[in-house]
């Protein structure tokens, strides 16, 4: 079956890493040995920043691709593929929708850094997002940030997820489109700017067909993904909708469920 997989991509937070954000290293790193001797390229797909996604793999990360940020980021070794680009008009559209609700608790992406606002987080929350950010920083007005943006993560209360989640639907469609990975955390994103999307450009480029794809995931934003590869497996952890979306059912993040599934696809 290994020598028909030529791309595995993989979430992070609660598929790939166990919750204390570690992961077996020594034993990936024989498991990346053997997919590369397959010719199968290894694609971390996360809805977190680059720069955090990267400092996971220290002194390795250049072999690997990226799909950051829910596809707005893409990159393949060292080469930069795809960099969304949100229009100021949408981003300012955006910051006035969320001016509407307190509860709202926003990180405004860009390219060279993340942002939080002034005023309208505490500092414990910048400092929370420094583990998801590792290029942060403190600014006194969104619609000031002189940086490309990729895309808004929003934190509301977890109780109200769907409830945001319908909300900004509804006023920016169009314009931008909620995707959720659950526990009150919904990105706000281009259009059409997903993970799948992002997997879809790596995939030409390597001139490789989604049914030789292989995609790990447990959240709301790994549904596209998980339904454009060939061999699509939800974590124990996942979520009803996403274990929906897969073909295969893996053991939990906590248990290695993509180590162990790995080790039987690259034997």
């Amino acid at each position: 079956m290994s020598s028909e997989i030529k791309m595995v991509a993989v979430d992070i937070d609660g598929t790939f890493v166990h919750s204390d954000y570690t992961y077996d290293v020594s034993r990936f790193k024989r498991i990346l040995s053997r997919m590369k001797s397959a010719g199968c390229h290894f694609v971390v797909a996360s809805g977190n920043q680059y720069y955090q996604l990267r400092d996971l793999f220290p002194g390795y990360y250049d072999e690997l691709s990226f799909v950051a940020e829910n596809g707005a980021f893409v990159k393949d070794g060292t080469e930069q593929v795809f960099i969304a680009d949100m229009p100021r008009e949408t981003v300012h559209f955006i910051i006035d929708v969320c001016r509407e609700y307190p509860d709202i608790l926003n990180v405004l992406c860009g390219m060279e850094s993340a942002y939080c606002q002034r005023g309208t987080v505490s500092p414990e929350f910048f400092e929370l997002s420094g583990i998801y950010y590792h290029r942060l920083k403190w600014v006194d007005d969104f619609k000031k940030v002189n940086d490309r943006i990729l895309k808004f993560a929003a934190t509301v209360p977890d109780e109200k997820t769907d409830f945001y989640y319908d909300m900004f639907r509804e006023k920016l469609k169009g314009k931008a489109q909620p995707t959720t990975s659950g526990h009150g955390s919904i990105d706000l994103i281009l259009p059409g700017c997903h993970k799948a999307s992002g997997l879809k450009r790596l995939a030409e480029r390597w001139g490789i067909a989604p049914e030789q794809c292989a995609a790990f995931g447990d959240g709301g934003n790994d549904i596209e993904m998980l339904k454009y590869c060939g061999y699509s497996y939800a974590m124990e952890n996942a979520s009803y909708s996403v274990k929906a979306a897969a073909k295969f059912i893996c053991p939990s993040n906590e248990a290695d469920g993509v180590l162990v599934t790995l080790e039987k696809l690259f034997p």
